[in-house]
């Protein structure tokens, strides 16, 4: 496939492409007040540096000839025809039947198939798990009625730095639900949700580029080019560049990413993976509309936006070293040392409806600025294998890990000047689309002209705060076979956490934690077996959460959570698998008040059963369907927020021909409370989601999504009473995948 007329030089081509796609290092201390023009060269740069990777070799081989390997069809339906497993970069890898906890894998092809685009995508078709708002700033999941940002995970590694993750170099996304400090590590609070990566490949060489186009207009373009070097090395790419839109007004977005990887085969079974990725985001941020009397969102107002078309932004650039080395240890037992250094610049800025006025059609905006400097290094090494003693099988895996993290975080509230009002923090405005505000300048609801600085003289610095987090770890798991079909399983995890604060505030925690695990897993048949565990973990605050601490504050103490669970894994007739779970969680979380400032532990108690059937109905059909019921109340017998009594999500996909793959997808969310112990709720909704896959080669394929096929108004998420999202519309996505 040739991409370059005649006559046109391949290496100068690639050159200008690399120059269109500069990144801009752009400085936001101190924080200017600013229209924030999209990076038009990613749009563009992208493009060309995707055709150029894909139509040159940039590393080649010293004998000049290419690697010869047999090139792998695209997979059309996405289904799974083997089951799932766990990556190595958990604790407990492997087969997810011999692990007791409730576990969902999303495989690339799954995520193809559907069309998903974003973390927040796979998490609607997940059970147990749906989404929170996260302000429109970053990723945000409700793991079993609690509500998280910081559970994310890399390979096993931990990912708390608060942001959108993109997907573009993603093989699998595991979704394992409540607390276990041994599959996660420290943190997993409330389960985990890991990306694992897509890494090199010795003996092949591919090329898979990618696009896509909504109806929004939201455009993406991806390369995942993979270069056998030698015999015993591969070079991987992949690349991305995104223009963000959406049916909201002023919404905009860029993003970029590139992510090299390398393999090298050392020989007797030892592998060494190095990767770097470079990460740089913009956006626009739209926290939602306000609930009115009924205490529901005010459809009325779906189409305004509660923010400065110009100073609602969030930016994030990331810089990311991984490497992880696999070897032999003994004949039984299989080490891994990984290293990662991660380095996160980020800046948030919004207003948002903090209050609402029906009867004198007026909201108070409210605003703030925050800026995060993230540096974490983490090491760990591992042994896990198979050993007998005594006639007795132990698969164990035991290790130590070492964490070091540095945090700055500042914020600065708004400032209103002049002081119409009697708190200059906040604003009032008249409802009209859109609101009388743009660069921080606007006319207030009596028609007097206001401005708000968030800098220079009349700057109002709420905080600044530095967190150095240091976590030391030993842990060791073994799941022992007392018979040839009960499996016990035994583990247990200590943590020493050091954490200083200083700034504004100041304070420290030094805490030794032991994290338990027991679990019973039973046979009752080939095809079936039954379950139970408990276990505990604890998760230290992240970011902009260490803000406001004193030296007698508790605020600084980790979250704990103990989890006792209950489940069924049974393998139905024609490739169906089925898995049932109750659970009791209690989780303790220190947490500060910012209408009556003061920090409390607050207690919650969910309990509740969720039901998963994933597989094949048929050879055309495959079914992916969760069921997930909740009882989630807070320790003063309120409802915890966002947190559904009932939740129902089903996605089939049928091959029509070898060529036609079609899919039908619905989701059902019950109403919540948006705000824990209010009356305020999200109403229920059901969205429906079509889709068709069409091979137009053996590896090109071209698909068509539509999300939100009714066209149904529906508030999937908030952040408060006066911020619920607004879903989207019915929109469609055409893309196109092309493997060579």
């Amino acid at each position: 496939m040739k991409f370059f007329p005649k006559g046109v030089d391949k290496g100068s081509l690639l050159r200008l492409s690399l120059s269109l796609i500069e990144i801009e290092s752009q400085s936001h201390y101190p924080i200017q007040t600013q229209t924030h023009m999209k990076k038009i060269t990613h749009k563009y740069g992208i493009g060309l540096l995707a055709l150029a990777l894909a139509n040159f070799n940039l590393l080649a081989q010293e004998d000049g000839e290419k690697a010869a390997s047999e090139l792998k069809p695209l997979n059309v339906i996405g289904a799974q025809t083997e089951a799932p497993t766990l990556s190595s970069g958990l604790r407990n890898s492997g087969s997810i039947t011999e692990i007791p906890k409730s576990i969902s894998i999303i495989t690339g092809d799954q995520i193809q198939a559907q069309g998903l685009k974003s973390v927040g995508d796979i998490i609607d078709y997940t059970p147990g798990v749906n989404n929170s708002q996260g302000e429109g700033h970053r990723d945000a999941a409700v793991i079993r009625g609690v509500r998280t940002t910081q559970d994310f995970y890399r390979d096993g590694i931990r990912d708390d730095v608060q942001y959108y993750r993109p997907l573009y170099n993603i093989e699998q996304v595991e979704i394992i639900r409540g607390p276990d400090a041994l599959l996660s590590g420290f943190g997993g609070g409330y389960g985990l949700i890991n990306r694992v990566s897509k890494k090199g490949q010795i003996g092949e060489d591919f090329t898979v580029v990618s696009g896509s186009v909504d109806t929004f207009g939201e455009h993406n373009v991806q390369l995942d080019k993979n270069m056998q070097l030698n015999e015993s090395t591969a070079l991987r790419f992949n690349i991305f560049g995104e223009n963000l839109d959406n049916h909201r007004d002023f919404y905009y977005g860029d993003g970029f990413g590139f992510n090299p990887t390398l393999k090298y085969d050392l020989g007797d079974g030892s592998t060494l993976d190095i990767s770097y990725e470079y990460l740089d985001q913009e956006r626009f941020i739209d926290r939602g509309i306000p609930t009115g009397a009924d205490n529901k969102p005010v459809k009325a107002l779906k189409d305004i936006v509660f923010g400065d078309p110009t100073e609602n932004f969030s930016t994030h650039e990331a810089h990311i070293l991984r490497a992880i080395f696999e070897h032999q240890a003994t004949d039984n037992l299989i080490g891994k040392l990984s290293a990662s250094h991660s380095d996160h610049d980020k800046l948030y800025a919004n207003f948002y409806a903090s209050a609402y006025d029906a009867a004198n059609n007026t909201a108070t905006l409210d605003g703030y600025v925050d800026t995060t400097k993230r540096k974490t290094s983490i090491l760990s090494y591992d042994l896990s294998g198979e050993i007998e003693t005594g006639g007795i099988t132990h698969n164990i895996s035991f290790g130590a890990e070492y964490l070091d993290t540095d945090n700055d975080n500042d914020r600065y509230h708004a400032n209103w000047l002049p002081d119409f009002n009697s708190d200059s923090d906040t604003e009032v405005f008249s409802i009209v689309r859109p609101l009388n505000l743009t660069g921080g300048v606007g006319t207030n609801s009596d028609g007097n002209t206001t401005t708000n600085y968030y800098t220079g003289a009349n700057r109002d610095r709420a905080d600044m705060t530095f967190a150095d987090i240091k976590v030391l770890s030993f842990y060791l798991n073994d799941e022992i076979a007392l018979t040839d079909s009960l499996d016990l399983v035994l583990g247990a995890r200590f943590d020493n956490m050091d954490i200083g604060v200083s700034g504004t505030t100041t304070g420290s925690d030094e805490d030794d934690t032991i994290s338990p695990r027991i679990g019973l897993i039973f046979d009752l048949t080939e095809e079936a077996s039954v379950y139970a565990s408990y276990s505990e973990t604890f998760a230290p605050k992240a970011g902009d959460q260490y803000a406001k601490v004193s030296a007698n504050d508790d605020k600084i103490d980790p979250d704990t959570f103990e989890n006792l669970e209950f489940g069924l894994r049974y393998d139905l007739p024609m490739g169906l698998s089925l898995s049932a779970a109750y659970f009791e969680v209690e989780a303790n979380k220190p947490e500060y008040d910012t209408g009556t400032m003061t920090s409390s532990m607050v207690k919650s108690d969910i309990s509740g059963f969720e039901l998963q059937l994933i597989g094949t109905l048929t050879d055309q059909w495959f079914l992916s369907a969760g069921y997930t019921n909740l009882d989630a109340k807070a320790s003063g017998g309120g409802n915890l927020r966002e947190a559904p009594e009932n939740m129902f999500s089903i996605w089939n996909n049928y091959t029509v021909s070898d060529r036609l793959a079609v899919n039908l997808g619905v989701i059902y969310q019950d109403e919540t409370v948006i705000k824990t112990g209010s009356s305020a709720i999200l109403p229920e909704y059901v969205r429906v989601d079509v889709g068709a896959n069409y091979a137009l080669t053996e590896n090109t394929i071209v698909g068509l999504n539509i999300e939100n096929l009714t066209d149904e108004l529906y508030f999937p998420h908030s952040h408060s009473t006066h911020q619920a999202s607004v879903g989207a519309p019915i929109n469609a996505m055409l893309s196109i995948t092309s493997k060579f």
